[in-house]
């Protein structure tokens, strides 16, 4: 088997958190949804996210609101439109936001970022198509922490004047949620402005949290399997039923690049998280 983080390093000479996703994007296919660009969620210029929606709705559709990951250090919306046309293609509008990333700023502040993009979105997503009660987060490393986090800790969507059942599922793809101790110097500073314990999603999940859905990778040494199999366990101890799965052979790149046209053979991904959205009942 291809590894497909290796595939990815020679077309672009970096991998998709490094914002190098030039190539990969020029062999998406364009038709069949339409991109908004640009679309502000506050003043600051990276407080923007592009939107891609499906050509031809007849009803409302379901809404992904996705962050991407690189360490909150780095990423641009840019680079996943992959991604949106991966959503696209089985009928959800997809927000792919930026938010501010260190050293600007700290946790929580993209934290915050991260609530004021979902409360906009769901302010506004009718008026593009979306059904504003079938939205889920969703996210890839980083990104995957935000979106859990934003499900986990209510404190989030309520202060950017939202609601916490807004929220109707969350998507976390190799997300890192139990990973003390910090032991690289950008994310220890990273979290340095708050207490150890207030930076971990898995220290705030309750049984009211919405539907679950987790993947990771086997081989993935970047954030390890058991990021996920802990917030698995933690969930079901609390009688919340959480969809996990594991993906063989695969690693933290390849993950999120499976679910991209032409690569989409080599783990399952898009087909899994579809039919969790699917499945989603509405309130």
């Amino acid at each position: 088997m291809k590894n497909l983080g290796a595939v990815l390093i020679l077309l672009l000479g970096a991998s998709v958190t490094a914002g190098c996703a030039t190539l990969l994007n020029a062999s998406i296919p364009r038709d069949g949804y339409r991109v908004v660009r640009d679309v502000a969620y506050g003043e600051h210029t990276r407080q923007r996210m592009d939107f891609y929606i499906p050509v031809g709705l007849t009803r409302p559709a379901p809404v992904v609101v996705f962050f991407y990951g690189g360490s909150w250090k780095m990423g641009t919306k840019d680079d996943y439109r992959f991604l949106g046309q991966a959503f696209a293609s089985k009928g959800y509008i997809t927000a792919v936001v930026d938010y501010r990333l260190y050293p600007e700023v700290y946790f929580p502040t993209f934290m915050h970022d991260s609530a004021t993009a979902f409360v906009a979105v769901h302010g506004m997503i009718e008026s593009y198509g979306g059904d504003a009660n079938r939205m889920v987060v969703a996210g890839h490393s980083a990104g995957a922490y935000n979106a859990m986090m934003l499900a986990a800790n209510s404190i989030y969507i309520t202060r950017a004047g939202g609601k916490p059942a807004w929220i109707r599922g969350v998507i976390g793809i190799a997300g890192p949620y139990d990973f003390l101790p910090l032991t690289d110097p950008d994310l220890i500073a990273v979290f340095s402005k708050r207490p150890a314990a207030e930076t971990q999603p898995i220290n705030f999940v309750t049984r009211a949290m919405p539907p679950v859905f987790l993947a990771t990778g086997t081989t993935d040494d970047i954030v390890i399997p058991r990021n996920s199999e802990r917030l698995a366990a933690k969930l079901n101890k609390l009688g919340k039923p959480t969809t996990l799965h594991h993906y063989n052979d695969i690693d933290h790149i390849d993950i999120i690049v499976s679910l991209a046209d032409g690569f989409r053979d080599k783990a399952p991904l898009l087909e899994d998280i579809s039919a969790f959205i699917d499945g989603m009942a509405k309130p």
